[in-house]
């Protein structure tokens, strides 16, 4: 008996956000099926791939393998240019981990310069993420967004807890692309959009980050996360879900005890390098199936990786 195909087709599809200006830009987005379901539908975007660099340089990164790609770079503007020209890159991801106020505390100014420096360095697409404390944020990203301006640069991430600061700059005062950050739930997803679109800003310009966790760290949240938000989007036609999804993977998969264990203390579990490279590409290549439209990763070879995935499975 013949197999015949029944087509899964929607009314809906998922907005389609555009990071970047000039000749260089990636659009994200604009898919009506589920993830890689090519059978049902062509995709409009392929998922996109960025790579993460940090204001701190090399100085907190273990990998070898990430030192041996930026040797030579002196400054972090050096390093976004070795990390746009990676094999497999799309964009570039900027962290301001030196700003938070736990941490190296750097001030705005130290961390403008680092941005503008960076931003002068590459012509390709840019994401800037904060340093993740919720004040230094709302102090440090609106003006990220009006050194940017004219970039159309995703700027990652707002809260709740300082939507009004970051939205109005990014999305109203600077026309930035919003970066939209959630704990993993839908329902708080969903009311951050919606308090964003109650300030005013364009909702074809945000991009939702519902976080994450590295692959078998309570993975089963994320995948059912993403799954009921594509499915919201897509089967409820829910106007409110229907932003792309950009998730940042690189701090997750690196900072689990199989990417940081010694081969000392772990002999057993291989090659520490080896480690890191594959829970990132592990936890990059389920965020992607589950419903992600972009990534942010740091390692080469990850990068790679990933993209030959994207390119077989399209």
């Amino acid at each position: 008996m013949p197999f015949n195909q029944k087509l899964q087709k929607f009314n809906a599809k998922i907005n389609t956000v555009t990071i970047g200006s000039g000749d260089k830009t990636v659009t994200i987005g604009g898919d009506s099926t589920y993830p890689f379901y090519s059978f049902d539908a062509p995709s409009e975007n392929a998922p996109k791939i960025g790579v993460e660099i940090s204001d701190m340089g090399l100085e907190n990164i273990v990998s070898e393998g990430i030192k041996a790609y930026y040797e030579g770079a002196t400054t972090v503007g050096e390093m976004a240019k070795k990390a746009a020209a990676m094999e497999g890159a799309d964009f570039v991801a900027l962290i301001l981990e030196g700003g938070d106020p736990n941490g190296v505390n750097k001030s705005v100014d130290e961390l403008i310069a680092v941005v503008k420096d960076v931003a002068d360095s590459i012509d390709a697409p840019l994401v800037v993420e904060g340093c993740k404390n919720v004040e230094k944020d709302a102090e440090l990203l609106p003006k990220v967004a009006e050194a940017l301006q004219g970039r159309n640069v995703l700027i990652l991430s707002e809260k709740e807890e300082n939507y009004k600061a970051i939205g109005a700059a990014a999305g109203l005062a600077y026309d930035q692309i919003v970066g939209a950050e959630s704990a993993v739930d839908i329902n708080l997803a969903k009311q951050l959009n919606v308090l964003i679109g109650q300030l005013g800003v364009d909702q074809a310009n945000v991009v939702m980050n519902v976080g994450s966790a590295a692959a078998g760290y309570g993975f089963e949240y994320v995948v059912s996360t993403m799954d009921r938000v594509k499915a919201a989007a897509l089967s409820q036609n829910d106007a409110q879900l229907q932003m792309p999804i950009i998730t940042p993977v690189a701090e997750e998969a690196w900072n689990v005890k199989e990417a940081m264990a010694s081969e000392e203390d772990m002999p057993e579990w291989g090659p520490v390098e080896q480690r890191g490279i594959d829970m990132e590409v592990s936890t990059a290549a389920s965020v992607l199936a589950c419903g992600s439209n972009a990534v942010i990763v740091k390692h080469p070879v990850t990068v790679a990786t990933i993209s030959k995935m994207i390119k077989e499975l399209m």
